[in-house]
């Protein structure tokens, strides 16, 4: 059997499409690489903010907690029993007064809950006393401050208690001098003034005697006297101070120290109460080595009979004008230009300067170059060194004589952009803290309220051009 032929193997080659580029990937190509390109650059670019300038002011941030020093008279209970107060703490008493009684029996009490003493219904009068007590208590209560919830209810107890024994205080002494049979001792202020129901050690202190454990809070202690309270012969009943003037002694360092002894008398903002007062400054170096202020006043004293420590705000640098941030702010340098070289245009509009020029030719003649005049201080023209040039000869009008551009100055300011461009501005700051800085206002060279600045001065160039 003859041997068969192998079959010859084909090759097969792989048809390749030819590429079809349409005029449709094309454009979406272009537009893809387009829309990256414009990606890229706005996130590599720096973005040029405005901030509108408006009027505002600045406060230097100057809160202290300082201790209450008063003239506070103790007066000590010269029996012993269960006390009972019939003058509202905080409430101003007159000589002769009946501030206290003192039941050694304990017996009064029967007769304040007795009918036959009379109804104790408060008036429209007392009434809005009360709720003015509690409103002002809620409109400035702080849950960092809970331990002023405790002087609010001692002080309603005491208002609740001088409203409710009116009618007792009318009747007590036929009331003592018969049921009671005198064992109830009636006491009167000895002197007008203020009268409080708490100790604490610091009633005889004085400023010179501060110290800083003073002003540790977690070791101060604070004993208020609640009526029908058991006392003993001698214990300390009431204070009562007759003084309006007070004083808050604060812990300072040496360069507030020196800040306020310059000023002699300061603006205070009372925290608690947000009222404002004027007090003179004593500055103290203490045995302890330590420097305070003594801020004294001779009002608002009846408003804190229940403090001790006080926080306090001084309102020192209180400025007021053009609110700006401090990024806005940037330093620049031009040209001082004598006033007699500077001439103005035939319409007053513009400023120049005639500057000597040569020509082709060598022939030297001048020519009028206009500048931007951006501040005039003592009789010289800040001009931008971006026009003329060191070295520059300038002439004065309807004279020979000439001037050489050469001396240089710096001014402060921030870029206008209302024209489209970084327009500098000369600014005259008030005041500045870590933030912003407040400048002067309607100045000739400077800025407006409602003026429109590059907010992050950083961003732009001189006279360059922002489109927002």
């Amino acid at each position: 059997m003859a041997a068969q032929k192998p079959e010859k193997v084909t090759k097969i080659k792989k048809y390749r499409k030819p590429l079809n580029i349409n005029i449709g990937m094309v454009i979406f190509v272009f537009i893809f690489i387009y829309v990256c390109f414009y990606v890229a650059a706005y996130f590599k670019d720096n973005h040029i903010k405005p901030y509108e300038v408006r009027e505002g002011s600045l406060a230097s941030e100057n809160l202290y907690t300082g201790i209450i020093i008063r003239e506070e008279q103790t007066v000590s209970a010269t029996t012993s029993g269960y006390v009972n107060y019939y003058a509202r703490e905080g409430e101003r008493v007159a000589v002769g007064d009946l501030v206290y009684t003192v039941d050694e029996t304990g017996r009064l009490s029967d007769y304040i809950n007795n009918e036959e003493m009379g109804s104790n219904s408060l008036s429209n009068k007392d009434l809005l006393e009360l709720k003015s007590e509690i409103i002002n208590f809620v409109h400035n209560f702080s849950p960092q401050n809970y331990e002023d919830t405790y002087d609010f209810k001692y002080s309603i107890q005491g208002t609740v208690l001088k409203l409710a024994n009116a009618s007792l205080m009318d009747n007590i002494s036929a009331v003592n001098g018969g049921d009671l049979g005198g064992m109830v001792e009636l006491s009167y202020a000895p002197q007008t003034g203020i009268v409080m129901y708490w100790t604490d050690g610091y009633e005889n202190l004085l400023p010179e005697n501060v110290t800083a454990s003073m002003f540790n809070k977690k070791e101060y202690e604070k004993k208020q006297i609640l009526s029908n309270e058991l006392i003993s012969t001698a214990d300390v009943i009431y204070k009562i101070c007759n003084n309006e003037s007070w004083s808050v002694v604060i812990p300072v360092d040496d360069v507030k120290a020196n800040e306020l002894a310059e000023e002699e008398v300061v603006k205070v903002r009372f925290m608690k109460t947000q009222q404002e007062s004027w007090a003179t400054v004593t500055i103290l170096n203490n045995a302890d080595g330590n420097t305070y202020a003594q801020l004294t006043f001779t009002n608002s004293m009846v408003s804190f009979v229940n403090e001790r420590f006080l926080e306090v705000e001084l309102l020192l640098h209180e400025e007021t004008g053009l609110k700006i941030p401090n990024s806005s702010i940037v330093e620049r340098e031009f040209f001082l230009i004598p006033e007699a070289y500077i001439t103005q245009s035939g319409s007053a509009d513009s400023y120049g300067v005639l500057r000597e020029a040569v020509l082709e030719d060598g022939t030297r003649t001048t020519e009028y170059v206009e500048v931007n005049i951006y501040s005039v201080v003592e009789g010289e023209y800040y001009v931008d060194a971006g026009v003329i040039g060191s070295g520059d000869h300038l002439f004065m009008p309807d004279s020979t004589e000439t001037y050489t551009v050469s001396r240089r100055a710096t001014l402060i300011g921030v870029y206008n952009m209302n024209k489209g461009y970084a327009d500098f501005r000369q600014i005259e700051i008030l005041y500045q803290n870590e933030e912003y800085a407040i400048v002067k206002s309607n100045t000739e060279y400077g800025l407006n309220v409602y003026d429109l600045i590059v907010q992050d001065a950083s961003s732009v160039k001189v006279d360059q051009f922002i489109y927002e």
